[in-house]
């Protein structure tokens, strides 16, 4: 399942690929990728993941990276 998220408050492009690289650790994640230019996450996951739990973890992982960072469903 294709999912899209708005990324709010990242720094660089630096810090977007580590956020990306983060992210891809995720168990459910099949593929990801942090666009810095237009602050999105473009995200394919696994149709059974926990969708509510996965975003929990996919913000976990981003604030590790970028603490004041936002991510919102768009």
């Amino acid at each position: 399942m294709k999912k899209t998220l708005k990324f709010t408050e990242i720094d660089c492009a630096n810090c977007a690929a580590k956020v990306e690289k983060n992210i891809s650790k995720l168990d459910g994640v099949e593929s990801v990728r942090v666009v810095f230019l237009t602050q999105k996450i473009i995200l394919e996951v696994d149709e059974t993941a926990d969708w509510d739990n996965l975003l929990k973890q996919i913000e976990k992982a981003a604030k590790k990276v970028e603490p004041d960072c936002e991510i919102t469903e768009k």
